[in-house]
């Protein structure tokens, strides 16, 4: 698993927003300028979170982004198969794979599974809260 640009600036987006909260909505712009991530990037990115109910959007004057919850209810693993789809080492342990014909015989598949639980545990383990420490 190799975690996108999209994925690795959806969590410095979302630490951002958190270690900004206090301010009330933060403009689009402000996130861009402080991550050093282009606007229009970002603009990618806050349109998914916002879509999939991670973060409020308001747009005009006054508008801006906020978390929808606390810092410590975002986990990393959410975030990261949002921005990612998968977060599988292999095509066979995807969401909605196909059966692979070699299954019964794989030699590597035990691997290939326990990796992918210590994977998703660690990184469900992992919430935003965290990283701002």
């Amino acid at each position: 698993m190799i975690v996108s640009t999209k994925g690795r600036y959806a969590l410095r987006v979302m630490i951002d927003l958190a270690e900004h909260s206090e301010d009330g909505r933060t403009p689009l712009k402000e996130i861009a300028t402080r991550q050093d991530i282009s606007q229009k990037y970002i603009e990618a990115i806050m349109t998914l979170l916002s879509k999939s109910g991670f973060v409020d959007a308001v747009h005009g004057k006054g508008g801006g982004y906020k978390l929808n919850k606390k810092p410590e209810e975002y986990r990393i693993g959410d975030i990261l198969r949002l921005t990612e789809g998968t977060l599988a080492p292999v095509a066979c342990l995807e969401t909605n794979a196909a059966e692979c014909p070699r299954k019964q015989q794989c030699k590597t598949l035990p691997l290939w599974t326990k990796l992918d639980a210590l994977v998703e545990n660690y990184l469900d383990s992992v919430t935003i809260a965290d990283l701002m420490n």
